[in-house]
């Protein structure tokens, strides 16, 4: 017990927005008893979920739940995607009812999580289409945009996205027709939408 690193612990959730895994946990040198007794009620950790703890004392945030969420699926190439990545970068009014994360096609058999709808990737994401946002991974601005679109959120909230995604200079009529270019439904709308914004 002596040997657990409580300072890369609480750096290590600091950075997660308070949030841990067990595994990151036994990492810094806890074993797995010490985790439950300081998990219980009145403790100094909180369990979340299967796997998942938080520093009962830290400061909440509005984009907690979408942390804990992809914690437990980071292993497994989980990024934030769709309606939930809107939410991150604040480009929409979408507030989505579940956390959508995407995962890669070899990853597709994880066992179904509460509060979380699963997307498989068809192929892996290149570099250019993820982002360290909110202490998570999560698809870029152009990826999320057209995601969005292949999955049927509002066309006028996508429009918005576009906008405020232009707007704030998160990215660009060249990047986001770039990205569309394989599906012909988001090259349309993202095409119609470049042609009312100079960037």
């Amino acid at each position: 017990m002596h040997d657990v690193d409580h300072d890369l612990l609480y750096a290590t959730a600091e950075s997660q927005s308070g949030y841990f895994t067990a595994g990151q946990a036994l990492e810094a040198g806890m074993d797995r008893s010490t985790l439950s007794h300081h998990a219980r009620p009145g403790g100094r950790y909180e369990r979340i979920g299967r796997g998942v703890y938080r520093l009962r004392h830290f400061p909440t945030s509005p984009l907690e739940h979408v942390v804990a969420a992809w914690l437990p699926l980071r292993p497994a190439g989980g990024v934030v995607s769709h309606e939930s990545a809107l939410e991150l970068y604040d480009l929409a009014d979408v507030i989505p009812d579940t956390v959508h994360i995407s995962v890669p096609r070899t990853q597709r058999g994880q066992r179904p999580r509460p509060g979380v709808r699963l997307h498989t990737l068809t192929r892996p994401l290149t570099g250019e289409e993820v982002r360290e946002m909110s202490s998570v991974t999560a698809t870029s601005p152009e990826r999320t945009i057209v995601d969005c679109i292949d999955g049927g959120t509002q066309p006028e909230q996508v429009e918005l996205a576009i906008h405020q995604a232009l707007r704030r200079g998160l990215t660009t009529t060249r990047r986001l027709t770039v990205a569309a270019a394989l599906s012909r439904r988001a090259r349309d709308l993202v095409d119609a939408v470049g042609r009312q914004v100079t960037p």
